[in-house]
């Protein structure tokens, strides 16, 4: 064995092609897949119970999927979101399809739970965790919005207040000036002609 095969020099032997690493999911493919376990539900006929909650959580993932970028690279939420719209909710609306109906919505599996039930307590869940993580993101979003606020009224000089809620009477306007300074009636009093 001479010196360059120790360094991978002068080697005979077909060099294998580096691993390549999955690409990230993206909006486009949590939306496709986010339709997929949806078009499995309805093709197996899942309970209403079941379909409800469902589009729960699908309806909190299409809102979260554009703004997930407000989360920031490697974000804990954002793939919770990836690997619900990818992972959980199929797992467990497939694992639930499987099963035969009957046997599914009557049989007690775990500590009294049918796997029914046991489905419908993990899509609330991923519904609740989802709430949570929508939650996060429009917060997110708004912060940036305070501080660009805060950054203008330091620029530009105070705010205009943005509208205030006022919840008392609205005070009226006084009347219009009359001739040398006095009043004009607006209407005329019931059962006389105006002067």
């Amino acid at each position: 064995m001479g010196i360059g095969a120790w360094f991978g020099f002068g080697s005979r032997e077909p060099q294998e092609p580096p691993a390549s690493t999955p690409r990230a999911p993206t909006a486009d493919d949590l939306v496709a897949a986010v339709d997929a376990v949806e078009q499995q539900a309805r093709e197996g006929r899942v309970p209403a119970m079941v379909a409800a909650r469902l589009r729960r959580v699908t309806r909190v993932v299409r809102d979260t999927v554009p703004r997930l970028d407000s989360l920031g690279p490697g974000s804990p939420s954002a793939y919770n979101v990836m690997a619900t719209a990818t992972n959980y909710l199929p797992d467990a609306i497939g694992g639930y399809l499987r099963l035969p109906r009957q046997w599914a919505d009557s049989r007690p599996v775990d500590r009294g739970r049918t796997p029914l039930m046991i489905l419908i307590d993990q899509l609330d869940l991923l519904g609740a965790t989802m709430d949570q993580v929508f939650d996060a993101v429009c917060n997110a979003d708004a912060q940036a919005l305070i501080v660009h606020g805060r950054f203008l009224e330091e620029k530009f000089g105070a705010a205009a207040g943005g509208g205030a809620l006022r919840l008392g009477p609205t005070p009226s306007a006084p009347p219009p000036p009359g001739p040398a300074g006095g009043v004009v009636p607006l209407a005329p009093p019931t059962g006389r002609s105006a002067p």
